[in-house]
């Protein structure tokens, strides 16, 4: 009769279990690499959208504003649209500012009504922070149309122009005349008729 195996030796066993090892260290290994590639992969999309949404935000605001622009570059290097329909706070008109603070490099957008720069806590504005890391914030500004260059450190420029926008024509002021009073003249006199003598009647 044929003697039947009844188990596995040790050694066997360890070498199995050895095996099996190496096989979840490996699957371990490209799951960490998969959840890493995926958090890089949701960063940088949601990087892009925030990029996307703030490229979109200035492009509106641009467009709405009917020219009533005003760029600065001082210290706080700024973009200030007086009249603008594209608010995102419901407001029918808004004076909306773009602004990149000098000490940390970051592209600010503001939103209120009538307020003026630097904002103190006592005016009602809104202020979100838009992009990081900001290198170049450029706007040119001719009769037409406006070119935007926008480019955070370490990525490529975004540049963009938007047509159709139109200075404001001023209205010359007229200079009021002042009306000089004419003074009234003494009616004139009629001058006497000319007296003519009488002649006495002479006898026939």
């Amino acid at each position: 009769m044929r003697n039947r195996r009844g188990a596995f030796t040790l050694l066997e066993v360890l070498i199995s279990i050895a095996l099996l090892s190496l096989v979840l260290m490996a699957l371990y290994s490209s799951l960490s690499m998969l959840r890493s590639s995926n958090a890089q992969l949701f960063e940088h999309l949601k990087k892009a959208t925030e990029e996307k949404r703030a490229v979109e935000t200035l492009f509106l605001d641009i467009a709405g504003s009917y020219g009533k622009i005003d760029i600065e570059r001082d210290e706080f290097s700024r973009l200030c649209l007086n009249d603008s329909v594209n608010s995102l706070y419901g407001l029918s008109s808004a004076k909306v500012c773009w602004i990149i603070s000098k000490s940390d490099k970051s592209l600010m957008r503001t939103e209120g009504n009538r307020y003026k720069l630097p904002i103190d806590s006592e005016q009602r504005v809104a202020v979100d922070r838009v992009m990081d890391n900001i290198e170049i914030f450029q706007v040119y500004y001719n009769q037409e149309s406006i070119l935007v260059t926008l480019k955070q450190v370490g990525k490529e420029a975004i540049s963009f122009m938007v047509q159709g926008v139109n200075r404001p024509i001023k209205k010359k002021k007229k200079k009021k005349r002042k009306k000089v009073k004419k003074r009234k003249q003494p009616p004139k006199r009629e001058a006497p008729a000319p007296r003519v003598p009488l002649r006495a009647p002479t006898k026939k």
